[in-house]
């Protein structure tokens, strides 16, 4: 497979291997628990922090296990004011951006590989924390769509990784100040991490079904074709007459365009009714009846890649949307999505009890979606949103708190229903579809509104749904917590006693490095120090954030402790033990099938029986 090759790759190519792990650190007073609860990290996350060393804080507790990941990175346009600062252990890498401007800028010749580097490590974490049947979005503009796609074929490992590539219509009119082409459209990378990953099917909508207008006594169908595009002298089986029950008469298909149907299929469809005349029953065609009921997938449709702006939202809604959730504070200098846009992404590639991560989280736009998916499903979806910025409580958590807890807001709210740009030739085609398509939005949404107003200005026909909010916007409800990193856990504190991480913190980190899996779960105390086990190992820690106790006998695996995790075992399996000493030979260890792993210096990942 084809790579790409950039200035700094070799020295970034192994870098989120070198990054070092954190705790995550709860911040109470910033998280929105639920009522009569404690903030957890099993809950709803906001991470402040850089978010390569969050992705690298959550591998130990999620690798392996997230359903749908959603980036939005900087698109290295050359205008946003990004920086370069990853500290690659290299010290050509150091003095290249030493010497290099930050922040990235249009006048820097080398943006194109600082973002590379930057994107690199993240992409190869993001890649380790999806589950087998995960699905990662990428949104990109045209500046790095190409090379974003070579470097995920080689990330991904994998050219069958990249499952589609959607257009995103991200605006509704075009710039008449553009110099050269409006830009309408930002591309969204879609990649796999398995072929276990199968897209879901879009709900049906009155355009959808507005063929569907007949009715007998078996359900609603449609009248579909029934001749195809082969000739007589192509399909000679297919060049025959039918008879038509209701006026005896007979029926020839053109030379042209022979009938769909052998004659013994046509003959099954006759018998069981299968066949639709017309209102009257004179047709002189045929058609098949295709009825509603009996549509794959329970009659939902397949996703397009073309995602216009009455699909998936544009960018001025979604500013909008940010101004009004934030009463404009705060807010001037974000290009957020909306959350349509990524509510579209949920309903493709989620279900309840999905967990969904945006490591490059903005204005928490991602958050907003799963909340109001949960409020609509009654599921259980959980999101995890990491933020370098400072603004990580003050608008992306803030928002996050609005959104749950409802937010001011007097005057009427308006929601953008439906979209169409109308020109004579697609009104006069297209007008029953569109009519039946404003009739079900008002069915099935007038109802959470006041009014819903239909409008045609400037070429453009739009539903806007409209409510009164005396005072406070509705909350959608839900919680979560909002974390820091903590200081890296550097396994060599244990010599020096400074920065002891916790038990917990401790045990995550050892049973990844041994095992190459998450734990999302400490198992409880026990005298045999078991932490948690694969289907290979089972992992034993002896551990306490205390120097005078790891420098004591207690911290010592002896035959005690042997004892207890032969008497724990159960099944066999191979225990992996950490401790800062033994007073036993790792002969007699093996006997038990107990392999000694010693603190600080044993870490490491066991690859194999």
């Amino acid at each position: 497979m084809p790579t790409l090759e950039f200035k700094g790759k070799q020295f970034v190519y192994s870098h989120h291997l070198s990054v070092p792990f954190r705790e995550l650190k709860v911040d109470a007073a910033k998280s929105l628990p639920a009522e009569g609860q404690k903030p957890s990290l099993d809950d709803n996350l906001i991470i402040h922090g850089d978010n390569l060393e969050a992705l690298k804080a959550l591998l130990p507790t999620h690798a392996g296990k997230i359903n749908c990941i959603f980036i939005d990175p900087p698109y290295n346009t050359g205008n946003e004011g990004w920086c370069y600062n990853d500290n690659v252990r290299s010290p050509l890498m150091k003095e290249w951006l030493k010497k290099s401007a930050n922040p990235v800028d249009k006048e820097d010749l080398e943006r194109h590989d600082k973002w590379l580097c930057m994107m690199w490590p993240r992409l190869n974490l993001l890649h380790e924390l999806l589950a087998d049947d995960g699905v990662l979005f990428v949104t990109i503009d045209d500046n790095e769509q190409h090379r974003l796609r070579d470097i995920l074929d080689e990330v991904f490992h994998s050219e069958d990784a990249f499952y589609s590539h959607i257009a995103w219509q991200k605006k509704y009119a075009t710039s008449n100040d553009a110099k050269g082409f409006s830009t309408m459209f930002d591309h969204i990378l879609v990649y796999r991490k398995s072929e276990e990953f199968s897209r879901n099917l879009l709900g049906r909508t009155a355009g959808n079904d507005a063929n569907y207008r007949h009715e007998d006594d078996k359900g609603t169908f449609r009248s579909d074709n029934y001749t195809c595009n082969k000739t007589a002298e192509e399909r000679p089986n297919l060049y025959y007459p039918v008879i038509n029950p209701n006026t005896g008469e007979e029926i020839w298909p053109k030379k042209t365009a022979v009938w769909r149907y052998s004659k013994e299929r046509h003959q099954y469809n006759v018998d069981n009714d299968l066949i639709w005349w017309g209102a009257d029953g004179t047709g002189k065609v045929p058609g098949f009846k295709r009825y509603k009921h009996l549509l794959q997938g329970g009659g939902g449709t397949v996703p397009s890649t073309w995602w216009p702006h009455d699909f998936a939202g544009h960018t001025d809604e979604a500013k909008k949307e940010l101004r009004e959730i934030m009463e404009g504070k705060g807010t001037e200098f974000f290009t957020p999505k909306p959350t349509r846009l990524l509510s579209r992404i949920l309903e493709i590639a989620t279900d309840e009890n999905s967990i969904i991560l945006d490591s490059f989280a903005g204005s928490g736009t991602t958050a907003h979606a799963v909340l109001a998916a949960n409020q609509k499903d009654g599921g259980n979806r959980r999101f995890m949103l990491i933020e370098c910025e400072e603004y990580a409580d003050t608008l992306t958590a803030e928002r996050v708190r609005r959104v749950i807890n409802g937010y001011p807001f007097s005057g009427n709210q308006r929601e953008e229903l439906f979209s169409e740009k109308i020109t004579w030739t697609n009104f006069s085609k297209k007008s029953q579809k569109l009519l039946l398509e404003v009739e079900h939005i008002e069915k099935t949404k007038g109802a959470a509104f006041d009014t819903v107003k239909k409008e045609i200005k400037d070429g453009v026909l739009t539903v806007t749904g409209e409510r009164k909010i005396p005072e406070t916007a509705p909350g959608l409800g839900g919680s979560f917590t909002y974390c820091t990193l903590g200081e890296p856990i550097e396994i060599e504190n244990l010599l020096s006693g400074k920065g002891l991480p916790n038990f917990e913190a401790l045990a995550r980190y050892v049973f990844y490095t041994a095992t190459g899996r998450s734990l999302e779960t400490v198992a409880a105390h026990s005298t045999d120090g078991f932490i948690g086990e694969t289907e290979l190992f089972r992992i034993h820690l002896f551990y306490q954030p205390d120097t005078a106790w790891l420098r004591s006998n207690e911290a010592a695996l002896n035959a005690e402790r042997v004892a207890a995790i032969a008497t724990g075992n159960k099944s066999g399996k191979r225990s992996i033990v950490f401790a800062v000493a033994k007073f036993m030979s790792q002969k007699e260890l093996t006997k038990e099938r107990i392999e000694f792993c010693q603190l600080p210096y044993a870490v490491h990942r066991i690859l194999g029986d």
